[in-house]
């Protein structure tokens, strides 16, 4: 998966060191209510699409930009459906890495869905009742954005 320049520049600096970034997921719904997904790349999980916020960039933003670049899919954003973080990453690079998780709920608006990236090996729209493996924190987005009272999820603090 291509690196973001901004990162490039800051790992220059600061090598494998961890890093704390704001990331997306995208919970993409047709009208017949199917999801939309990719299957990655780099580890073969089907997933939400997803990725890392750009400085200056609004999460909505991020999300039909990644949805756009990873599906063909033009969305909109419909809510946020929750805000988490990731456990730490350490990347094959030894890169390390933890991310703020916005989840939102989108719906599709136009394109044929397809792979359109060098980050996923495919795509497709799945029944609720009939997703493949995903794994838990993109489970946990599709639960948060198809909330059939509408909440916005965070996770509850430790007491």
């Amino acid at each position: 998966m291509p690196i973001p320049d901004f990162i490039l520049a800051l790992r220059d600096k600061i090598g494998g060191h961890p890093l704390w970034l704001p990331g997306v997921k995208a919970v993409v719904t047709d009208d017949a209510g199917r999801l939309l997904l990719v299957r990655r790349a780099d580890n073969g999980r089907w997933t939400v699409p997803a990725g890392i916020i750009e400085p200056g960039e609004e999460p909505a933003a991020t999300a039909v930009r990644e949805v756009l670049e990873e599906t063909g899919v033009d969305v909109e954003v419909t809510h946020v459906a929750g805000v988490g973080t990731t456990a730490p990453v350490v990347y094959p690079n030894g890169d390390h890495a933890q991310y703020l998780d916005v989840v939102m709920g989108c719906r599709y608006l136009s394109g044929e869905a397809r792979v359109a990236d060098d980050e996923n090996l495919e795509v497709g729209w799945f029944p609720p009742g009939e997703l493949p493996d995903l794994p838990p924190l993109h489970r946990r987005a599709i639960d948060w954005a198809l909330d059939p009272a509408g909440r916005t999820h965070y996770v509850e603090p430790a007491r």
